[in-house]
């Protein structure tokens, strides 16, 4: 996120026990009401260390590399790579970001396909060695920019193809053409990566892909080139259930292609992994409609007397903002309406729009939720994951602000591991969380 760089320090609220995330929500909530209700963000820095813990105890042979695109607020970078994360960066900002954070060249990989010339000398100049690579052009380019560079070539998985409809990567067939061409041009190969996307559900798609990569393995290893990195990219939910059946399925065939002896250092690139569960963002109800059921999805009619009615609500965030990892086809968590509703209400049809009036800004098509008011607010957890970093394409969208939080229990854990203000985390403002309960008022007030 712009600025971070020049200004990385921020503050992180310290929890005790008893309270919860939803009591800090209460609390912002409570603060926006005395100014503009505006979107915001809270993130539990603790979920990071457990899900650290979760990796080191199913992957422990895998070494994670966190990609910056899939959110880059700077709490994020800092925690993970004091944890001892590595880094993937797609462009010259990601890898400027890293390194303002300390984090040293040989923990980074430079995984953007289609790089800028300019980014490349960025690379060289700064130290950054590993590149990706799936094409002769890029090739062509690296060796004019960065000769010195150790590449990955990004090969073609069947998933990944089925899953985006494009191909990235070279197919298998074209690899020993692009050995043969990296070896006239005198770049050093060093190794293979492949990704498998999350949306992908049969077991034996690694398998495959580790199968392919051994077969990219040989055939460098024939032409003389010193392979010994293997990325199996990402695709990694962030559920505990799909990291054990990722492990499941890659364990056997790794110990088969690539034991330990083989000297192949194998690493990976989860990022909702790691930061998906950690945010919750809260938005503002701020216009309503009421149309009929079949309209739901479609805001053009408004309701008729005889109809059922079902409700178009539109917040004050969207997909051309915190949302935009809709025009991934990421999937939006169902919303959760935060306030006090009786068992008894009833629920209708609805959908969840951004403020913009434009037709793709659609950020939930169809839902059940008892009828909402403007200045209502609703909160969509599991939000970390492509909802921060580098501003839209689309629209110039102001980010919503990040509050910061960590329990009692993680912080002492955090320390365990070695992590303290004074020597890793420098940038850290550790407070106490100052906001307690007024039942009588039913509302948050400061100590």
């Amino acid at each position: 996120m712009k600025g971070f760089a020049d200004e990385p320090s921020y503050s992180v609220e310290l929890l005790e026990d008893a309270t919860t995330i939803s009591d800090v929500i209460d609390n912002h909530i409570y603060e926006q009401a005395l100014a503009e209700k505006n979107a915001f963000f809270v993130a539990d820095l603790g979920v990071l260390l457990q899900q650290h813990a979760r990796w080191r105890a199913h992957m422990a042979q895998i070494r994670p590399y966190y990609p910056v695109r899939c959110n880059s607020s700077p709490a994020i970078i800092e925690i993970l790579a004091a944890l001892g994360v590595g880094f993937t960066c797609s462009n010259k900002n990601d890898l400027v970001l890293v390194q303002d954070f300390g984090v040293s060249p040989d923990n980074i990989l430079y995984t953007g396909v289609c790089k800028q010339l300019s980014h490349i000398k960025y690379a060289a100049k700064h130290g950054i060695e590993v590149l990706v690579c799936d094409s002769e052009t890029e090739m062509y380019k690296i060796a004019r920019c960065h000769p010195s560079a150790r590449l990955l070539l990004q090969m073609a998985t069947e998933s990944l193809t089925e899953a985006t409809s494009m191909t990235f990567g070279s197919l298998l067939k074209g690899c020993r053409h692009l050995l043969e061409s990296a070896k006239k041009l005198g770049l050093q190969v060093v190794g293979v990566r492949f990704h498998i996307p999350t949306s992908c559900r049969d077991t034996h798609a690694y398998a495959h892909a580790v199968a392919d990569a051994r077969c990219v393995f040989d055939m460098g290893l024939e032409l003389g080139f010193h392979m010994d990195i293997l990325d199996i990219g990402g695709g990694f939910s962030g559920s505990e259930e799909q990291l054990e059946q990722v492990e499941g399925s890659v364990r056997a065939h790794l110990d088969m292609y690539f034991p330990p002896e083989s000297g192949v250092s194998v690493i990976a690139e989860p990022g909702a992994y790691y930061v998906s569960s950690s945010f919750s963002l809260a938005v503002n109800i701020i216009a309503k409609k009421t149309v009929s059921r079949d309209q739901c999805g479609q805001p053009q009619e408004e309701l008729s007397p005889n109809d059922e009615p079902a409700f178009l609500y539109y917040m004050n965030d969207g997909v051309y903002g915190s949302f935009s990892c809709k025009l991934l086809d990421d999937t939006i968590p169902a919303p959760l309406v935060h306030k006090v509703v009786p068992a008894a209400e009833p629920l209708f049809v609805s959908s969840l729009w951004g403020p913009s009036c434009d037709g793709l800004d659609q950020v939930v098509e169809r839902c059940l939720l008892p009828e909402l008011s403007v200045g209502d607010w609703v909160v969509f957890s599991n939000m970390g994951a492509h909802s921060l970093g580098e501003p839209s394409a689309f629209a110039k969208v102001e980010q919503p602000p990040v509050y910061y939080i960590i329990s009692a229990h993680d912080w002492y854990e955090m320390q365990d591991a070695g992590i303290t203000l004074d020597t890793v985390v420098k940038n850290f403002t550790l407070v106490p969380y100052c906001f307690q309960f007024n039942q009588q008022e039913d509302t948050f007030a400061p100590v």
